[in-house]
């Protein structure tokens, strides 16, 4: 058996309003549904966890009873930061590859999550990624430079790993730096293989990402 971890532990302070934007409805269901039953397409027996902050947790059940969503999943409570929900969710993670993907990326497709989890099931640690196709330039100070973009490339989720390689790489402390759960593994000395991912796995986080996925849908 393998798992997701769902982190939903955002309040969306970029969308605007009062209601996480794992909540907002897309093409009438909440985002956060949408997100869970591409796993479970992909895999109808995987483990799957969300993160959420405690004080939307009864909100949570309550769209689920609203929407008759009975797509299974269990409850973890998030911590101060993104690291904390993570490390949180992983005491009840019980699959042999672990991936770990944004709740509010709904529309990561079949074929991506599946080349994630067999690249890291072959190499340990998998992340798909997209090719920056804009000019891009590096800050210094009051200035910047051009720098060549084929050097850098855009990560997504689902980022995976064998459940071993993540459960020790969260033993370390939180550092800042850690934005993403490959460099959490990264920082513990595991190399990272680049999986291509889909250019509709956007990560819904302003009014503009809701009116794409709109048209998406």
């Amino acid at each position: 058996m393998n798992t997701v971890i769902i982190t939903a532990g955002g309040i969306g302070l970029r969308m605007g309003g009062e209601l996480p934007k794992q909540f907002i409805a897309v093409g009438g269901e909440p985002i956060l549904m949408r997100t869970l039953r591409q796993f479970i397409a992909f895999d109808n027996e995987i483990q799957m966890i969300i993160t959420l902050p405690e004080v939307w947790i009864t909100y949570w059940k309550e769209l689920c009873e609203k929407h008759n969503f009975t797509v299974h999943h269990q409850i973890v409570v998030g911590g101060r930061e993104r690291f904390h929900s993570i490390a949180n969710a992983l005491k009840v993670a019980t699959g042999e590859i672990v991936a770990v993907h944004d709740g509010v990326r709904p529309f990561v497709s079949i074929e991506t999550i599946k080349n994630c989890f067999v690249t890291a099931s072959k190499h340990g640690a998998a992340i798909p990624f997209l090719p920056i196709l804009e000019s891009i330039r590096q800050l210094n100070g009051d200035a910047s430079f051009a720098v060549d973009r084929k050097d850098y490339v855009c990560v997504q989720t689902p980022q995976c790993f064998r459940r071993a390689i993540i459960l020790k790489a969260y033993e370390q402390d939180y550092k800042s730096t850690f934005t993403d759960d490959a460099s959490v593994v990264e920082n513990d000395g595991v190399n990272i293989k680049l999986v291509a991912g889909n250019e509709e796995n956007i990560k819904i986080t302003s009014p503009l990402d809701l009116k794409i996925a709109e048209l998406f849908i």
